[in-house]
């Protein structure tokens, strides 16, 4: 299957591995060369890494890149069988690009969005003539990991597309959720009240991050505290999630928490920036243990 991934950042380049490790044909797509170089590398050290703990042969890992290749012209998406949106958290990016996209792609083209918790059916409207063939496919981070895919129906999709996406996520080595479009879907209905509770705690001075994350982990068996986890995933994400289910809902629950506000206005988003709850050793590093 020939599968069109746009977006080159570190979720897009991830899920692209992953079509890539299920043996199929990807092309990368991003705005910038230098966009596409770094998801590339991403790629390529991931697989390397496998190789270096005997998971991976070397020639398994030459036969994935050689089915990899990358475009900044999106009309080189004209021979999609599949296409999975992993650009900005912006509903005006999102549907311009789908618009564009509507143009140039087959009839038979599946269209997929990995949005965190934007309306799946608002972006099926914006290709009204083919909004049966509209789905959201959520991969969770780092999605080469994570076994976790929310697949997410819109109003208008079909169940011949569903059930599609649905076998696809599988025949991938994930576990797929059917989900009906809702605010926040379902991981993220219950996780970001979390860490936004969390964010709280830490700013009312009861407890540090580290040990916020400490209680959590021991005391209700997650894997991960709720800090790290929002570090993770991106203060700019969560605050558009909150942002999107207290705008939906109405529920002062969502309502995001000005300390949240403050780091994502400083440019502390994580991981990604190098510093967030907890400090990086750089952009995507390691954490600085104090």
């Amino acid at each position: 299957m020939k599968v069109c991934v746009f977006g080159a950042g570190n979720m897009g380049a991830r899920i692209a591995e992953v079509f890539l490790n299920g043996g199929h044909t990807v092309k990368l797509f991003d705005i910038k060369q230098e966009f596409i170089d770094r998801g590339i590398s991403i790629i390529d050290s991931d697989l390397s890494f496998l190789v270096s703990k005997g998971k991976l042969t070397a020639e398994d890992k030459a036969d994935r890149m050689s089915r990899l290749s990358t475009a900044v012209d999106r009309k080189e998406a004209n021979d999609a069988d599949f296409v999975m949106e992993v650009i900005l958290e912006r509903m005006d990016l999102k549907k311009d690009l789908l618009r564009e996209l509507d143009g140039i792609c087959p009839a038979h083209t599946i269209f997929a969005s990995n949005t965190s918790g934007l309306s799946i059916t608002e972006m099926a409207a914006s290709i009204p003539h083919r909004a049966d063939k509209f789905i959201g496919c959520h991969f969770f981070n780092p999605a080469q990991i994570m076994k976790l895919v929310e697949v997410v129906r819109a109003i208008q999709t079909s169940d011949e597309t569903f059930q599609f996406a649905f076998d696809l996520m599988t025949a991938l080595g994930k576990t797929p959720v059917a989900v009906h479009e809702g605010p926040g879907f379902v991981v993220n209905r219950m996780l970001i009240p979390m860490i936004n509770e969390a964010i709280g705690i830490y700013a009312d001075g009861i407890a540090s991050p580290a040990d916020i994350d400490l209680a959590m982990q021991n005391g209700a068996s997650m894997r991960s505290g709720p800090l790290h986890t929002a570090d993770l995933v991106g203060h700019d994400v969560n605050l558009a999630i909150m942002e999107n289910l207290y705008y939906e809902t109405g529920d002062t629950k969502y309502r995001p928490h000005p300390l949240l506000r403050k780091m994502v206005r400083a440019g502390w988003l994580g991981v990604k920036t190098g510093k967030g709850f907890f400090d990086y050793d750089g952009p995507f590093g390691k954490e600085i243990v104090k």
